[in-house]
C-alpha cells in the first residue's frame, strides 16, 4: 500500500471537492471487497495521517461541509435505505426498469456524490464489514456534528423531518397498524402527534430559544419511541393473529422512517451529543442502498425476508411438538413415528399396484400424488409422526428459541444447544420408529396379498430394478433424496404461508357468518368444521403439497427425457421390503447391507438438505447471522463431549448447560 508520506502526497495532491473524497476513499478500499481486514489496516493509517496533519484534516471538513451545503439533501434523508411505499409487483416493475436505464442524477444531489464516491457495485460489503468504531474515530474526527448545525444545512434538515413526519401520519392511518386495535385513536395518536409537533416546531422555529428547541425535539424523540412500541406491539401480534407482505411493507416503512427521523433530530437538537452510532448506521445504509438500489436479488430477497418470519413462526410453534425435551415426550415421538411407519407401509404398496396399471404420465403423477398426499395427511390427522417432514418444522423452532432467549441483544447460544440436542435425539427417536416398523410391516402386508391372490405385488427384473434403485452407488438414489428435501423444505413453507394467511385473514370466523353456510349448515357444525380448518389448514396443505411434489417427481422427469426424481427414507424403505419379498428373500447379504446403508444416506440427505434451508431461511428472517457467533460451534462440541447421551436419549431432570 505504500508508507505513509506516499498516502499523505497522493490526498495532498488530489483535486479539491469530490475528487479529495474519491482519493480519500480509494486508499481505504481492499483489493478484495470482502477483504475486511486489509479495509480495517488501510482505514487506520489512513486515520493516523489525518490525525498527523492538521492541514489535511481542515481539507477533508472543507469539502464535507462544502458538499453538505452545495447538494440536496432531501433525497438521501427521506427516501435512500427507506423501502418504497409502492407494492411488491410495482417495485418490482421499476427496479427492472432502472436495471435497464438507471434513473437520472444530478450532480447536485447529493446522492450523486455517495455515487461517485463509492463507485464500485461491491463497495457496501467493505463499507459495512469494518469495526464500526474505526467509522465513529472518523466522523468523530471530522466534526460530522458541527459540520451539520450550518443553517442552509439545517434548513435542509428540518425540510426533510417535516417530509418524514408526514408520511408517518399518513401510515400510522394505515388499514394494516389500525385495525389491531380495539379503538384506532390508541393506534394513531403518536403518530399524530408526532407530526404536530414536527409542525410545530417548523412554523415557530424562529420564535422559541435554543433550549425551548431542544425541549420541543425531545417530545417528538418521545413520541417517535411511542410510534415505535406501536409497531413492535403489532410484530408481536402477528404470532396470533398473522400478517400480509402489505402489513410488513407498512411497519418496516414506519420503523425505517422513525430511524431516520431520529438521526435528523439527533443533527438538530445542539444538545452536545450526537449519537454517531446511529449515523453511522445511517451512513453504511445509505452506500448500501446507492449500490445495490438496483438489486432485483437484493430486492427479492429482503421482499421475502420480511413475510419469511411469520411463516417461520408458524412452523416454529409446530415445530415444538416435535422436540422432547422429555422422556415423555421422546416416547411419545417413537410411538407416534411407528403408527406413521405403519400408515406408509399401505402407501408403498399402493403406490406399486398403481404402478402396474401402466397409467399415463399425467394420470400417473396424479395418483402418485393423490397416493402420497392421502397417506401423510391421515399421519396428521391420526397424530402420527413421519420422521422426514419434522426437519422444516424444527429448525424454524430452533431459530425460535434464539428469540425467546436473548442476553442483550445477543441470541443465547447455550439455549440453542440444548434445543439442537433435544432435536437430535427427537428426530432418531422419529427416524428408529418409522424403519424399525415400515420394512417388516411392508414385507407383512406383501406377504399377505400374495396369500390371498396368489400373485405377487413385484417380482423377477421388476423386484432386481427396485432394490437397484435404492442402491448409492449404483442409481443416483442420492441425487434424488436431495430434490426430496428440497421438497421437505418446500411443503414446510407452504404450510406455515397458508395457516398465516388462515389467521390473519381469519378464515375461520369468516366461514362462521358466511351467508350461504350459516342457513345450510347447523350451527354447532359449522362452529367444529370452523375450528378444523383455523387448526388443520397448514398442515393439510403442507401434507397434499409434499404428496404432489413426491408423486408428480418421477413422471415430470420421463416427460421431461431427465434423470428427476424423488427418494424418500420411508418409502425406499418400504421398496426394499416388497423387492426383497419378490426376491424370494433370496439377495446376496453385502448388496442387501449396502442397499440399507442407501436408505440410511437417503434419510440422512432428506433431513440435511430440509433442515439446512429451512433453518437458513428461519435465521436469516430473524436478521440473525450465526458466523457472527463463531463460539457456538465450541460450546456445542464441548457439551457432545460432557453429554453424548443426550443427542440420543432425553434426561432424567432439567436440562442445562451445567448440569
Amino acid at each position: 500500500m505504500g508508507n505513509g508520506r506516499e498516502l499523505l502526497h497522493s490526498l495532498n495532491t488530489a483535486a479539491h471537492g469530490t475528487d479529495l473524497l474519491v482519493e480519500l476513499v480509494k486508499k481505504i478500499r481492499p483489493r478484495r471487497a470482502h477483504n475486511i481486514k486489509e479495509a480495517e489496516s488501510r482505514f487506520n493509517t489512513v486515520l493516523q495521517q489525518l490525525q498527523e496533519d492538521k492541514s489535511l484534516l481542515f481539507a477533508l471538513r472543507r469539502v464535507l461541509l462544502s458538499r453538505f451545503l452545495n447538494s440536496n439533501l432531501n433525497q438521501a434523508l427521506t427516501e435512500s435505505g427507506i423501502v418504497s411505499s409502492r407494492g411488491f409487483v410495482q417495485e418490482l416493475v421499476a427496479k427492472i426498469k432502472h436495471k435497464l436505464l438507471p434513473p437520472l442524477q444530478l450532480p447536485g444531489d447529493f446522492l450523486y456524490v455517495i455515487g461517485r464516491v463509492f463507485y464500485r457495485k461491491s463497495d457496501y460489503a467493505w463499507v459495512g464489514g469494518i469495526d464500526r468504531g474505526l467509522w465513529k474515530r472518523f466522523f468523530d474526527l471530522l466534526g460530522i456534528q458541527v459540520n451539520l448545525s450550518d443553517a442552509p444545512i439545517t434548513r435542509q434538515l428540518t425540510q426533510s423531518l417535516q417530509i418524514l413526519s408526514y408520511r408517518m401520519a399518513t401510515l400510522g392511518m394505515e388499514k394494516e397498524v389500525i385495525s389491531r386495535y380495539v379503538d384506532f385513536r390508541d393506534a394513531i395518536q403518536p403518530f399524530i402527534e408526532q407530526n404536530r409537533l414536527v409542525n410545530l416546531y417548523v412554523e415557530r422555529n424562529v420564535d422559541f430559544t435554543e433550549e425551548e428547541k431542544r425541549v420541543l425535539l425531545g417530545n417528538i424523540k418521545e413520541n417517535l419511541y411511542n410510534c415505535h412500541q406501536g409497531t413492535q406491539w403489532i410484530r408481536e401480534q402477528r404470532v396470533l393473529h398473522g400478517t400480509s407482505l402489505a402489513q410488513t411493507f407498512v411497519i418496516v416503512r414506519l420503523e425505517q422512517q422513525i430511524e431516520r427521523m431520529l438521526v435528523i433530530i439527533d443533527a438538530l437538537d445542539r444538545d452536545n451529543f450526537f449519537n454517531t452510532d446511529r449515523f453511522v448506521d445511517y451512513f453504511v445504509t445509505m452506500v448500501k442502498n446507492e449500490n445495490r438500489k438496483n438489486s432485483l436479488s437484493e430486492f427479492l430477497s429482503d421482499t421475502l425476508g420480511m413475510l419469511a418470519y411469520q411463516i417461520a413462526e408458524h412452523k416454529g410453534k409446530k415445530g415444538e411438538k416435535y422436540i422432547s425435551s422429555s422422556r415423555k415426550d421422546f416416547q411419545a415421538l417413537f410411538r407416534g413415528s411407528m403408527v406413521g411407519g405403519a400408515i406408509i407401509s399401505f402407501v408403498t404398496c399402493a403406490k406399486t399396484l398403481l404402478t402396474s396399471l401402466h397409467l399415463p404420465l399425467f394420470w400417473e403423477g396424479a395418483a402418485y400424488g393423490a397416493n402420497y398426499a392421502a397417506g401423510f395427511v391421515v399421519i396428521d390427522e391420526m397424530g402420527a409422526t413421519l420422521a422426514t417432514k419434522q426437519p422444516a418444522y424444527t429448525a424454524s423452532a430452533l431459530a425460535r428459541s434464539l428469540d425467546e432467549r436473548k442476553q442483550e441483544g445477543r441470541p443465547d447460544l447455550s439455549n440453542l444447544v440444548i434445543a439442537v440436542a433435544r432435536v437430535s435425539r427427537s428426530q432418531i427417536a422419529s427416524f428408529a420408529g418409522n424403519l424399525l416398523l415400515v420394512f417388516p410391516f411392508t414385507w407383512l402386508l406383501a406377504f399377505l396379498l400374495h396369500l390371498i391372490t396368489g400373485s405377487k405385488l413385484v417380482e423377477g427384473e421388476a423386484a432386481t430394478r427396485m432394490l437397484e434403485d435404492q442402491h448409492p452407488w449404483h442409481s443416483l438414489s442420492l441425487l434424488y433424496a436431495c430434490f426430496t428435501g428440497f421438497f421437505l423444505f418446500l411443503s414446510g413453507l407452504i404450510a406455515g404461508y397458508v395457516e398465516n394467511h388462515v389467521v390473519y385473514g381469519r378464515m375461520a370466523e369468516r366461514l362462521q357468518t358466511h351467508p350461504v353456510f350459516t342457513h345450510t349448515i347447523p350451527a354447532k357444525r359449522l362452529a367444529s368444521l370452523s375450528r378444523w380448518i383455523g387448526k388443520h389448514s397448514g398442515t393439510l396443505a403442507g401434507s397434499i403439497s409434499l404428496g404432489f411434489f413426491l408423486g408428480c417427481a418421477h413422471p415430470l422427469g420421463e416427460f421431461l427425457g431427465i434423470h428427476f426424481d424423488v427418494r424418500h427414507i420411508t418409502i425406499s424403505s418400504g421398496n426394499v421390503a416388497l423387492a426383497f419379498f419378490g426376491l424370494d428373500n433370496h439377495v446376496a447379504p453385502m448388496y442387501l447391507l449396502t442397499v440399507i446403508l442407501g436408505v440410511l444416506m437417503i434419510g440422512f440427505l432428506n433431513f440435511l438438505v430440509s433442515f439446512s434451508l429451512a433453518f437458513f431461511v428461519a435465521v436469516k428472517s430473524r436478521g440473525i447471522r450465526l458466523r457472527d457467533y463463531p463460539e457456538f460451534l465450541s460450546l456445542l462440541g464441548r457439551y457432545f463431549i460432557r453429554h453424548p447421551r443426550r443427542f440420543v436419549w432425553p434426561p432424567k431432570g432439567e436440562e442445562t448447560m451445567r448440569s
